[in-house]
C-alpha cells in the first residue's frame, strides 16, 4: 500500500477535536458561528441567481460588480483605498489566508504569529514549508508586545500576521499598536497579513484600524476579510483579500490553479450582503448583550478569571484558579453538559479556555448554570 506524503506528519488540526458536534443534550460554546439566520435579502438573491441560471464559469477573482462593492465597502468602513481590480473573492477567508501565506513566504521563511493565535495559522504555514515564530502577547490584556516582536525578527522573517479583533483572545489592538507593528514592518521591509474577519465587532472605545489604512501600509499589507461572521454566512464560504497589485496578481494565480472561483450564483448574494447594514447592527447589538451575560456569569464562577473581551465573540478565560489544567477543565465541563475549548491546543494557550458567546442567550444561561453546579460541587 503506498505511503501518503510526509508533509502531513505532525500537522495539527487546531481546535477540530473539540468542535465535533456533541449530543443535543450538551450546550455548545465552541463554534465561532453567528447564532442568527442569514438575512432574507441574501437568501433571496442567492435563489434568484440560481433561477436565472448563473451556474457557469465566470471571472476568477469574482464579478467586477462584486469586487467594486468590496472596494467601496473597505473604503467606507475601514479607510482602505483599493481598486476593484485589486480584490479577489475567495472560497472563505481561510482560503484567502492560505493564498496570503503562499504569496509572502517560501519554504524555510519565518512568519511571526502573535500567540495565542487562531489555530489554523500554524498548520497552514507548516503545510507550505514556512516556519511559524510565536511571539507571546501580554497576558494581562492579550495586546502585542512590540519589543518582543522586534526581538523575534531574524534574517529569515518575511511576514507578520495580525488578527484584530482576535480569535481566540477577543483583543482589539489599539491604533497606536497597529502603527507600531507597521513601523516594524517598514523598518525591516516585511509583509503584513491582516486577518480582519471580525473588524465590525468592536466593543471598546477605540476603533479597529487596518495597517493598510495607515501611511506606508497599503503597499505591504494583504487584508483578508469575508462574509461569514458579520452576515451569518459561514456555510456559504465567501471571503476576500485585497492588497498591492503584485500580491493580488499572485492571489489570482493561486485561485486559478486551485478553486477557479467561488460559486457564480453566490456573487450577487455577496454583493447584496455588503449593503445589509441593518443586519450587522442588529447582530452586533445582540452580541454585546450576550458578551455581558457570558462575562458576568463566568466571572462569578470559582477559580475563573475573565480578561475584558474587547471584540469578536470570544472570551479567553484563565481557569488556573480551579487547580485544573485547561484540558481537565474542558473534559469536566463536557461531562457537566457544556462543550468549550481548552486553549492549550494552540501555542501560549495553556491554562485558558475559549468560549464563544455567538450562541443564543438560553444556551449561555443554561451553560453558566451547569458550570456553576459542577464547580461548586467539586
Amino acid at each position: 500500500m503506498p505511503e501518503i506524503s510526509s508533509r502531513f506528519e505532525g500537522l495539527g488540526v487546531g481546535f477540530a477535536p473539540y468542535l465535533q458536534p456533541p449530543g443535543p443534550e450538551v450546550v455548545r460554546w465552541t463554534v465561532g458561528e453567528p447564532g442568527f439566520s442569514t438575512p432574507e435579502e441574501i437568501l433571496d438573491a442567492t435563489i434568484e441567481e440560481l433561477r436565472n441560471g448563473n451556474t457557469k464559469y465566470t471571472r476568477g477573482a469574482g464579478s467586477m460588480e462584486l469586487c467594486q462593492a468590496v472596494a467601496d465597502y473597505v473604503s467606507k468602513h475601514h479607510d482602505i483605498e483599493v481598486a476593484a481590480e485589486d480584490v479577489v473573492v475567495t472560497p472563505g477567508a481561510k482560503q484567502a489566508m492560505l493564498y496570503s501565506f503562499l504569496i509572502t513566504t517560501m519554504p524555510g521563511d519565518e512568519a511571526i504569529l502573535l500567540a495565542p493565535s487562531w489555530a489554523s495559522y500554524e498548520p497552514m504555514l507548516e503545510f507550505i514549508g514556512a516556519v511559524p515564530v510565536h511571539v507571546p502577547v501580554r497576558k494581562d490584556n492579550f495586546h502585542p508586545d512590540l519589543q518582543a516582536i522586534r526581538d523575534a525578527i531574524s534574517e529569515r522573517t518575511r511576514v507578520i500576521i495580525l488578527n484584530s479583533p482576535c480569535n481566540p483572545t477577543g483583543a482589539v489592538f489599539t491604533p497606536e499598536e497597529i502603527q507600531g507593528i507597521l513601523d516594524i514592518a517598514i523598518e525591516h521591509d516585511l509583509w503584513i497579513v491582516s486577518d480582519e474577519i471580525y473588524s465590525r465587532m468592536v466593543w471598546v472605545d477605540w476603533p479597529h484600524v487596518s495597517p493598510a489604512a495607515l501611511p506606508g501600509g497599503i503597499e505591504r499589507t494583504i487584508v483578508v476579510n469575508g462574509w461569514s461572521k458579520s452576515w451569518a454566512m459561514t456555510g456559504m464560504r465567501l471571503g476576500f483579500l485585497t492588497g498591492p497589485p503584485n500580491a493580488v496578481k499572485a492571489a489570482m494565480k493561486s485561485q486559478a490553479n486551485s478553486a477557479s472561483h467561488v460559486p457564480t450564483f453566490m456573487m450577487e448574494a455577496a454583493r447584496v450582503a455588503l449593503s445589509c447594514e441593518d443586519s450587522v447592527h442588529e447582530f452586533n447589538h445582540e452580541y454585546r448583550k450576550r458578551r455581558d451575560i457570558m462575562k458576568d456569569g463566568l466571572s462569578k464562577l470559582p477559580g475563573i478569571r475573565v480578561i475584558e473581551p474587547e471584540g469578536a465573540f470570544y472570551i479567553f478565560a484563565d481557569i488556573t484558579g480551579t487547580g485544573m489544567t485547561d484540558t481537565e477543565f474542558a473534559d469536566g465541563a463536557l461531562e457537566a453538559g457544556v462543550q468549550l475549548i481548552p486553549a492549550s491546543l494552540v501555542t501560549e494557550g495553556d491554562g485558558f479556555i475559549r468560549v464563544s458567546y455567538a450562541t443564543d442567550e438560553e444556551a449561555i444561561r443554561e451553560g453558566l448554570s451547569r458550570l456553576g453546579k459542577w464547580l461548586l460541587d467539586e
